[in-house]
């Protein structure tokens, strides 16, 4: 018997021993020092869970975290509200002062306004063509307007023919195509050398621009109103085209200063010399120091014109004369005017420019205020260089992963080199654990990209490839302000506030990364608000990847299975013991008029 006790003692003794050795090394494990050592990635890896492709509600929680008794079902919108950009909305825009285009901007609807409803898909909606094919054709049930096909019959927009829409790759000044007029453009500015990489093409139709410079490795960031001309910048997405609802009003344009190494507009109708010149001191502002500025159509070579847009020869004449004394303001230098397209330089630094360097006639711009341009109104002001001396960026591609000058000059607070180099590698981590999940990261599938809290960009980085592009969104409510860091990369990306809806039209993405978001947004806006907006832009059958604790995840699981989304939660690549989880996700394929979901056969041409 003493024997028996003494056994029992000392198997009592063992098992605490153990369990008192697991609860310290868990806590090891969950702790910063802890994370990447030897030993933790060897525990890691082999309790590490193989994930099926397909989508489910398995968990390694005892207890399930999506509860049933407290889920919301929401009901699909009017189908009337099909293609409805909430913030953009035509009714409420006609309310608003013509004046500086105030009702083309952004005028978003109010608490007691908005609706809790899931916008429905047009009626026989198929997935788009894969890239490049794409560029060309769209189906047009997806978008069955055919307003532009006759209001550009001239122009070589756009062509309805059977049951597509054709993009030949004209425009209102390149109706042979715009191949052969950004050769034009390619004989002045470094286009195909890597280094001009990012560019803004304003008032940009259905952005053929902005398309083919992509053969180019050149990234467009195109923008156009929601106007007249029915759904320019929702052709351009579902082309696999970067683009946003935007104009040239009386707010600042909402990317960081010195972002663009190019800025391009073709007859884009913007009054450029009105306002004492406060359009082209935006433009100024987002460019790149060095950075091209290419103007095409009246009043350029006015000459040849007459009556164009209600202006006579001399109305042009006075135009043009007055677009060359502002530009001489700015100290950009014209080095090229060919027909009807005149090219402008801004100079690298103050020295190449003595009238600034020693004071002008208009006032300089608040350096502090640069980047603070979300609903911000537009100043008569000449943006100041920075303090800092300019530093010349690599060529792309090898900018993706240089050191961004923002962070190499310490511009960009508690930010290091080291931290960036970090940063980088852990979302090339990330994206690999994606990928087990969801097989389709990575290729055609895929194509239109955002990721909502873009930090750094590392996210969009670790994609990138000719089959993707990301528009990366910095919150305005962020801690530290990255943007300017993700265009020194050759990425491009947008300020956004995720308490109102995006600047786009519906159905517009493919994949929605949100990284933190809800954390950041808890106490400022609902979470349904957010997760609403994310269904509206996200294509049916399209893809979400939400990173958060495990406790608000809770919470968001809920809202996504009552918007008819399939969802899986998984563990974090460092194991179950971390709070942060990573939910993803996939819209079912439903549309307007329909109450049950059915599965769409995806092209794969």
């Amino acid at each position: 018997m003493a024997q028996s006790r003494t056994r029992s003692t000392l198997y009592i003794l063992v098992v605490l021993g153990l369990c008192i050795f697991c609860y310290i090394l868990g806590s090891w494990h969950r702790s910063a020092i802890g994370r990447g050592d030897y030993i933790a990635s060897i525990i890691t890896k082999e309790t590490e869970c193989n994930f099926p492709l397909t989508l489910n509600f398995e968990t390694h929680h005892a207890k399930p975290i999506f509860s049933n008794q407290s889920l919301r079902l929401f009901e699909p919108c009017d189908e009337k509200y099909t293609d409805y950009t909430p913030c953009q909305d035509q009714r409420r825009a006609m309310s608003f002062p013509r004046k500086n285009m105030v009702y083309r901007e952004r005028h978003c609807p109010t608490e007691k306004e908005k609706m809790y409803c899931l916008v429905p898909a047009p009626k026989g909606y198929e997935q788009p063509f894969h890239w490049p094919k794409s560029r060309d054709y769209v189906p047009f049930v997806n978008m069955p307007y055919k307003n532009l096909t006759v209001e550009k019959a001239g122009q070589n927009w756009i062509h309805f023919e059977g049951n597509v829409f054709r993009f030949p790759g004209g425009g209102t000044q390149f109706p042979q195509g715009a191949d052969r007029y950004i050769d034009r453009i390619a004989s002045v500015v470094p286009i195909d050398n890597g280094t001009v990489r990012t560019v803004l093409d304003t008032g940009c139709g259905v952005a053929s621009f902005g398309a083919y410079l992509l053969s180019r490795n050149v990234l467009t960031m195109s923008f156009a109103p929601r106007d007249s001309h029915t759904a320019q910048v929702q052709f351009a997405l579902e082309r696999g085209v970067p683009a946003v609802i935007g104009v040239l009003g009386s707010m600042k344009l909402p990317y960081p200063s010195r972002s663009f190494d190019m800025a391009h507009c073709s007859r884009c109708l913007v009054h450029w010399t009105s306002s004492d010149g406060m359009y082209m001191m935006e433009i100024d502002r987002v460019l790149r120091p060095g950075g091209y500025w290419v103007l095409s159509g009246p009043p350029i070579n006015w000459k040849h014109h007459d009556n164009w847009w209600k202006q006579t020869k001399v109305d042009l004449e006075a135009e043009q004369r007055r677009i060359e004394e502002l530009a001489e303001l700015l100290c950009w230098e014209k080095i090229s005017e060919m027909a009807e397209t005149a090219i402008w330089r801004k100079p690298i630094n103050l020295q190449s420019c003595p009238s600034r360097k020693y004071g002008s006639q208009i006032k300089t711009c608040d350096s502090t205020k640069m980047d603070d341009v979300w609903y911000k109104e537009m100043e008569v002001c000449i943006a100041p260089y920075p303090k800092v001396e300019p530093i010349q960026l690599e060529l792309f591609p090898k900018r993706l992963y240089a050191v961004p000058p923002r962070i190499s000059t310490g511009t960009v607070p508690k930010l290091s080199p080291d931290l960036y180099s970090q940063d980088n590698k852990l979302w090339r981590r990330h994206l690999e654990s994606y990928k087990r999940v969801n097989k389709f990261l990575g290729t055609d599938r895929y194509r239109n990209v955002m990721d909502m809290n873009a930090g750094l960009g590392g996210f969009g980085a670790a994609l990138e490839s000719d089959k993707v592009w990301v528009m990366n969104v910095m919150p305005t409510v962020a801690d530290l302000d990255t943007l300017g860091v993700i265009y020194e990369r050759g990425m491009i990306g947008i300020y956004h506030d995720w308490c109102e809806a995006f600047s786009t039209y519906p159905r517009t993405y493919d994949l929605i990364h949100a990284n933190g978001i809800f954390s950041l947004y808890e106490n400022r806006c609902k979470a349904e608000d957010i997760l609403l907006e994310m269904d509206r832009i996200l294509r049916p059958e399209g893809a979400v990847i939400i990173r958060e604790n495990i406790d608000i995840l809770s919470k968001v699981g809920n809202i996504a299975t009552g918007m008819r989304w399939e969802i899986k939660l998984v563990d974090h690549e460092d194991g179950p013991h971390l709070s942060e989880k990573v939910m993803f996700g996939v819209k079912k394929y439903w549309v307007g008029g329909s109450r049950n979901t059915k599965k769409k056969k995806i092209k794969t041409d």
